[in-house]
């Protein structure tokens, strides 16, 4: 019984969970009925998937196809993986993820994340940074529970680790674009091959993504006001190799997005309910401010990676130095309507008072440098090294007056220095054939330089004095490990981990006074799972349990009466539950996937209080001690769902030496909290994506053509809420449906 290479391309190119890289150009070649190794990289070293002990996802870059068919950006791996949501106030940039439900709903742009984004071995610690589209990529890799032992720079709840296809010594490339509904353009293509054969080979891959404005303005009667982009990124490599121990790769990339923010929808939330108002529809806005506002990202960076093998037992040694900087200014209608109570007329429903503002970096720089030693002697496996980070940041935030044409009313500015280094080591030890142990220790030093002044106040408050904090601390991460071998076929794991977050501090000066600082906070993780294939090798599965306690918490108190963030630490939060992915390959040509989790999160602080909205909601926490705030002792973490489930289904019918292929996927996720208390009206119970492909692929898969759909079924669900104003949310895409071409050379 064979299997159809074509069709495994397919899910290669569509599969939209977790562990379905699994299959190889070679065994695709061959039409093994065998489900292929995934090797990972999670330990900095090339390892099978199924030996590695974490719960780790593993994409390729050709997945990523079905699913970026309508030009989407990494949010589209939400609930796409076990255990993991992305969601944003901003759109297209500054991303925001939670692992097993630890995240960060922080919108300033300084905010720190406990998911650390590592982009070509480089970590990425600005939120905008982590906006960089994805295009060209090899894996992408989601490691889950606390990484601080190699990965560092604010690891607790895991990593988004994408690597980018590299220079090859044969000549081969592709090229794919597709058009969709919004006139949504994707383009997208590389080109790799020898420069100098044997010695010196590049690769050179860009993207352009555009989508017209869709959404009418009934306020202005202007038809397509809002929601359109156009973004393109290009990414330039060097591969040197004089020698077979010596090489250096040189990696150059640029992004611009031009586009408008993240469209605020104004009372679309029915009061009491989380449901929509009647009427909604997705496509109109009625705002006063939307003609102003814009959005503009623009990044670029250089890193170079040199590996040295010293041979005959020794160590390969490993440097990486690296350079980002990213400036950015997006400006939108916060109310999201207009007019306000006191100058009508006004709407939809009730504005209080109008709000429209913005903040950019005029201003960034970060740079890292690792260096890093790793072998193999016997039984023994290690890696030890150093690292060093230093960032500088400036933020600008800005508030006008709608009423006045949009006149600058406030103003205040943020800058911050960071610096960091660290020591880590990792190493696993074969006992005997079945069984392995591993471990490791990393030592960090944070150190951060932070001040803040509000220059102009909308409410005619004098200016604050220029107000500093540097809080400076350090930590020791760990963790210990092991994996034994039921069988050739199955192995089980365990893992204890402890992850570390600097302290955070935010200045958000324009509508507050003071500062607030985040204390460090730690996780302790706690993980067993089994790793395996069926005998007969046409099925494959992983899954795992977990608990962690996270202690002195850094959560934000967003909004409630004003459009400012607080920084709390909760003494502490619990989380637990089970992750599982499977694949298999029922009968020939047909292949599925399926994946799911369930994840229970719980804020544990018997003090620990915030001010609720200020936009009328129906709070249903009890009151805190202090007067105006309620507490949320015992509240779930925010956009953590319980349940995420994933399947995908491919199919393929020979026609002469080609096939014609069909594909669907299905993304669900349960009922998410916007905020740290709980209210009938922020909060969305679920939500259900799905997406289909049909196509023809050529013979020897020389090209493609494809018809496909996403979010088929038009699913409308509120993604998130603005609570300080009125009962404002923003939703999820429309259906997109469009036509695709890919041929490879």
């Amino acid at each position: 019984m064979k299997t159809s290479a074509s069709l495994r391309a397919l899910l290669v190119a569509s599969a939209s969970v977790t562990v379905f890289a699994f299959t190889t150009p070679a065994m695709a070649a061959d039409q093994s009925t065998e489900v292929g190794e995934v090797l990972v990289t999670a330990q900095k070293k090339s390892e099978n998937i199924n030996d590695v002990p974490l719960a780790v996802t593993a994409i390729s870059g050709d997945k990523l196809d079905a699913i970026r068919s309508s030009g989407g950006d990494i949010r589209m791996f939400s609930a796409r993986v076990p255990s993991l949501t992305l969601e944003s106030s901003f759109g297209r940039t500054f991303p925001r993820p939670y692992i097993r439900g630890l995240g960060n709903t922080d919108f300033d742009l300084n905010a720190s994340q406990p998911v650390s984004f590592v982009y070509d071995e480089v970590v990425l610690e600005t939120p905008v940074l982590k906006g960089f589209p994805l295009f060209d990529i090899d894996q992408v890799e989601v490691l889950k529970g606390p990484q601080g032992t190699l990965f560092g720079r604010n690891t607790p709840a895991g990593v988004l680790k994408f690597d980018s296809a590299k220079p090859t010594q044969t000549f081969e490339g592709y090229a794919q674009g597709s058009y969709a509904t919004h006139s949504t353009i994707n383009l997208e293509g590389a080109v790799s091959g020898p420069i100098v054969p044997g010695v010196l080979a590049g690769r050179l891959s860009g993207l352009y993504q555009h989508r017209d404005d869709w959404v009418d303005n009934l306020r202005t009667t202007k038809k397509n006001d809002s929601e359109g982009y156009d973004q393109f990124a290009v990414r330039g490599q060097l591969l040197f190799t004089p020698t077979e121990d010596l090489s250096a790769l040189l990696n150059l990339h640029y992004q611009h997005l031009d586009g408008t923010p993240r469209v605020f929808r104004a009372n679309i939330i029915q009061k009491g309910t989380n449901n929509f108002v009647p009427g909604f529809k997705r496509d109109e806005i009625s705002q006063d401010a939307q003609g102003r506002a814009v959005q503009k990202v623009e990044s670029a960076g250089a890193n170079l990676k040199l590996t040295y093998d010293f041979g005959g037992g020794l160590p390969t040694l490993t440097s990486i130095t690296a350079y980002e900087r990213v400036d950015t200014y997006s400006r939108g209608d916060i109310d999201g309507g207009f007019g306000a109570v006191f100058a009508p007329p006004s709407g939809p429903g009730v504005i209080p008072f109008p709000s429209e503002s913005a903040d950019g970096i005029p201003f960034h720089r970060q740079f890292t440098q690792e260096v890093r030693l790793a072998g193999q002697n016997g039984p023994l496996g290690y890696t030890i090294g150093a690292f060093y980070f230093n960032e500088s940041i400036k933020i600008d935030s800005y508030d006008y007056n709608t009423l006045a044409g949009g006149a600058l009313q406030g103003f205040a500015y943020q800058n911050q220095k960071s610096e960091s280094w660290a020591v880590f080591a990792n190493a696993d030890y074969q006992v005997n054939e079945q069984l392995k142990v591993g471990g490791g220790l990393r030592y960090s030093d944070d150190k951060k330089d932070f001040l803040a002044q509000r220059t102009l106040s909308p409410f005619g408050a004098p200016a604050t004095a220029i107000l500093r904090a540097n809080p400076d601390t350090s930590e020791v991460s760990f963790n210990v490990n092991a994996t034994y071998s039921v069988s050739d076929d199955l192995n089980v794991y365990g893992r204890i981990a402890r992850g570390y977050r600097a302290p955070s501090i935010q200045g958000r000066l324009v509508f507050g006074d003071t500062l607030s600082v985040a204390k460090k906070e730690t996780v302790m993780s706690y993980e067993a799972g089994i790793k395996g294939k069926l005998p007969d090798a046409r099925a494959r599965f992983d899954a795992a349990v977990f608990y962690y306690r996270a202690n002195d918490l850094q959560i934000t108190a967003v909004g409630g009466g004003a459009n400012f963030n607080r920084l709390l630490n909760a003494d502490k939060a619990t989380g637990y539950g089970f992750e599982f992915n499977a694949e298999a390959e029922p009968v020939d040509r047909l292949l599925l996937t399926a994946g799911f989790s369930y994840n229970h999160t719980e804020l544990q602080d018997a003090g620990l209080a915030t001010a609720p909205c200020g936009s009328g909601c129906t709070v249903l926490d009890p009151a805190g001690a202090l007067a105006g705030t309620v507490s949320i002792d015992g509240n779930s973490l925010p956009n953590a769902p319980k349940w995420i489930a994933n399947v995908t289904a491919g199919y393929s019918w020979p026609v002469g030496e080609g096939e014609i292929f069909v594909f669907t996927d299905w993304a669900y996720r349960s009922k998410v909290n916007f905020f740290l208390y709980e209210s009938a009206e922020y909060s969305d119970d679920k939500l259900l994506e799905g997406g289909l492909r049909l196509g023809y692929r050529a013979p020897g898969a020389k090209w493609e053509v494809a018809a496909f759909g996403r979010n088929i079924t038009n699913d409308k669900s509120l993604e998130g809420g603005i609570d300080f104003n009125n009962l404002t949310g923003f939703v999820n895409d429309p259906r997109v449906l469009g036509v695709e071409v890919k041929t490879t050379f």
